[in-house]
């Protein structure tokens, strides 16, 4: 199957030139669905899924021949690729193992559509659990005087191989100069007490304040920390008989679900970064 992504400025005439497009070609249109910020001057966003035999061999052509005759004309941005080939994915985690191994677990068993080629941690603890799945590991340690070397051998790591990086718990600050030079989207995941309980013992603090709501939060990162487009949220009821040790386990549980569900969203091509938010088919 191929996947056909689009985003440009709303007018009128898109649907009927992308489709035409597909349908000289032989193409199948077997799964459709658009949205429109404003009629106009909104942005216009479309993700298509179509069948063409003999895609493989034909899909340099096809995205020459998008770009050329309807992207350009419509300056749009557009992403056309192979469904069936799964994405790269490096992996960065430090102590905490919970998302970590998930995503290994699943992407194993087939639930995800991609490849983990690598995965990277300040920490040398998970070494021997990620080795079971037979994927590499590299440990590159850091702290605030290393931080700029460190960063440097990460990129120099990915270089080429991957077309996602997420962060699955890893306890370290990117900074502004990696994310411009690693040339892929990251997704990081959060508790959701933030920013109202920042740093250490988040579910000690929500248990002494009572809370009655836990989540998690999965979004692209950028320089603002925490502030990037969010991809995908959940959460779960506790009450007062929950001990911070339950509230912790829940929470783990409730990051694990939604950062796999936001890394398969990403990989299929349903996430459509319109500013600040997203729009997820």
């Amino acid at each position: 199957m191929g996947l056909l992504v689009v985003s440009c400025v709303d007018g009128p005439g898109i649907v009927s030139k992308i489709t035409t497009f597909l349908h000289r070609r032989a193409a199948n249109i077997v799964q459709s669905d658009q949205y429109s910020t404003g009629p106009r001057g909104g942005r216009f966003f479309l993700r298509i899924v179509f069948h063409l035999p003999g895609l493989a061999t034909e899909l340099a052509g096809l995205e020459r021949g998008f770009g050329e005759e309807v992207a350009g004309p419509l300056r749009a941005d557009f992403q056309l690729r192979d469904a069936s080939v799964p994405i790269r994915v490096a992996l960065f985690a430090s102590r905490y193992d919970h998302c970590l191994l998930d995503l290994l677990w699943r992407t194993r068993r087939g639930e995800l559509p991609i490849e983990v080629v690598q995965v990277v941690s300040n920490h040398a603890d998970l070494a021997s659990d990620v080795a079971a799945f037979g994927v590499p590991f590299e440990h590159i340690p850091m702290s605030q005087a290393t931080k700029a070397d460190a960063e440097s051998r990460q990129l120099e790591l990915l270089r080429g191989r991957v077309d996602l990086v997420v962060l699955a718990r890893y306890m370290q600050i990117l900074s502004g100069d990696f994310l411009n030079a690693v040339g892929v989207p990251v997704i990081n995941i959060h508790h959701s007490f933030l920013p109202a309980f920042a740093g250490a013992g988040p579910y000690e603090r929500a248990k002494e304040r009572g809370v009655k709501l836990i989540g998690a939060t999965a979004h692209y990162a950028t320089e603002d920390l925490d502030e990037g487009p969010i991809i995908e949220q959940d959460v779960v009821r506790v009450s007062h008989r929950v001990t911070a040790r339950e509230l912790a386990q829940r929470g783990a549980d409730i990051e694990r679900t939604v950062l796999a569900r936001a890394v398969a969203w990403h990989a299929e091509g349903r996430v459509l970064v319109n500013g600040r938010t997203t729009i997820i088919f």
